[in-house]
């Protein structure tokens, strides 16, 4: 059951926009990862300043687009949540100026669509979402993501990809190093930076017991 506490003090956005949040049954984007999310922007924006009313909204409707991992269409993803968030907002009554803001936070959180942020909203909206794909919690997305495209879990003759391509559509311990090595070098913010070198540090932990169990 939604709460809209768990958002405060946006809970009367949240009330508003949660119906929006998210449209698909994928349980890597799903309420969870939303509040996640909140908590992971509302940590950094305390730190880093910026409206905390703009990161709020783009939170709550930066994934109300589904596309799948595999989709062609997968880094058009954060450009189609931001059309859609812009006629939300509107509606709502929000002016211009901060509709804009939320549509670019939005637009530019996405690793696939490689857009960079230009406003403290909209770094912290991407640090915040990035954080979620790294740490035991992105090792848990990922795994999830993985069987739900039915990919192996590794190569049981070159799990290291020492003598083959790199394929994270096939196995998913190659995301790891096709992705999820490379976030933590990518943050945007002070704070962002800090959460990921200790949440980077769990993930390159756990592959490497993984590694040593197979």
């Amino acid at each position: 059951m939604f709460e809209a506490k768990a958002f405060l003090p946006f809970e009367n956005l949240a009330s508003q926009l949660i119906r929006y949040s998210t449209e698909s049954d994928d349980g890597s984007h799903d309420l969870a990862h939303i509040l996640r999310v909140f908590r992971n922007a509302s940590r950094i924006q305390a730190s880093e300043g910026g409206d905390a009313r703009i990161v709020a909204a783009a939170v709550l409707l930066h994934d109300c687009v589904a596309v799948e991992k595999d989709s062609p269409l997968r880094s058009k993803a954060s450009a189609l949540a931001a059309e859609k968030a812009t006629v939300i907002l509107a509606e709502l009554g929000w002016i211009a100026d901060d509709v804009a803001a939320v549509a670019h936070a939005i637009t530019a959180h996405s690793f696939s669509a490689n857009i960079a942020p230009e406003t403290i909203e909209a770094r912290i909206l991407q640090d915040a979402d990035r954080l979620d794909a790294i740490g035991m919690v992105g090792v848990g997305r990922c795994f999830y993501i993985g069987g739900r495209m039915s990919s192996a879990l590794y190569d049981p003759f070159d799990p290291s990809a020492l003598d083959r391509e790199l394929d994270d559509k096939r196995y998913v311990i190659d995301h790891f190093q096709t992705k999820l090595f490379k976030l933590a070098e990518g943050f945007q913010t002070n704070a962002g930076r800090a959460l990921a070198a200790e949440r980077d540090k769990r993930l390159r932990d756990f592959l490497a017991a993984f590694m040593d169990e197979i």
